[in-house]
């Protein structure tokens, strides 16, 4: 568990601010001896300069680097704004609920939109009841979507509370036959369904394509927008011109 801990992002990045720390310590106490008179501001700027190095170092994606390099300006500029205490309490408490789960699975919310949803109904299969899930369902919209449909059976889970307290309010006031559930959907079995549709990131496809070829039973399809799985070809891609993305799909 702690090496796992370890190996999160979020983690490593963290780690990698701490250790630009006494870098950026040393850095103004030459820079001072020198005879420069370094203010706050400079010290801000050489802790994101020596956090988003080190956090290239550990070959951290990206936005981890940009995040790295602005983050210590961005808490000077905030300090200079004389907010209350409160509405930093207020805004970490939104973000927690609405970001509950990504530090642990390393998929934020990504909204899928209309044209997904459409291209989705369209691969279902015809003639009888279908039964979807989509796994990390967000504020529902797919789910809502398909629930509309003839003969389509829609599910939805969603691990952070504020996303699937939204979804399930919606499901509730339209009258919709959607479900959504709230858990992981490592604990689900893919088996039960006859098509899984997944909007995650390159970060667990791996893993996501593990799990449905163990479980999901023959004549079912696995779906995901955007993301492929780099061990295996889909048996079929959609492009969607509007959008600029890619729904895949892998029948079993």
């Amino acid at each position: 568990m702690g090496l796992r801990l370890l190996r999160a992002p979020a983690v490593r990045a963290l780690l990698c601010q701490l250790a630009a720390f006494p870098l950026t310590l040393l850095a103004v106490y030459l820079l001072a001896r020198a005879g420069a008179q370094p203010s706050y501001l400079h010290a801000a700027l050489l802790q994101g300069a020596f956090a988003a190095l080190l956090t290239w170092r550990v070959r951290l994606a990206s936005w981890w680097i940009a995040i790295g390099l602005l983050f210590p300006a961005a808490l000077y500029a905030g300090s200079g704004l004389d907010l209350p205490p409160w509405l930093f309490l207020a805004i970490f408490l939104f973000m927690l609920v609405l970001y509950w789960s990504t530090f642990r699975t390393q998929v934020p919310y990504y909204p899928s939109g209309k044209s997904a949803w459409a291209a989705v109904a369209e691969q279902l299969p015809q003639g009888g009841r279908v039964s979807v899930i989509d796994i990390g369902s967000g504020l529902g919209g797919l789910v809502l979507d398909l629930a509309r449909r003839p003969n389509v059976q829609a599910t939805g889970i969603e691990l952070a509370p504020l996303p699937w307290l939204a979804s399930w309010l919606r499901a509730r006031l339209t009258g919709s036959s959607a479900v959504f559930i709230r858990g992981d959907y490592e604990s689900l079995d893919f088996g039960a369904y006859d098509a899984v549709f997944a909007y995650l990131s390159p970060a667990v496809m791996t893993a996501l394509w593990r799990k449905a070829k163990r479980e999901m039973r023959p004549g079912s399809m696995l779906m995901s927008y955007e993301f492929t799985v780099s061990e295996v070809l889909p048996s079929m891609s959609l492009y969607l011109q509007d959008t600029g993305r890619t729904l895949y799909i892998w029948h079993f």
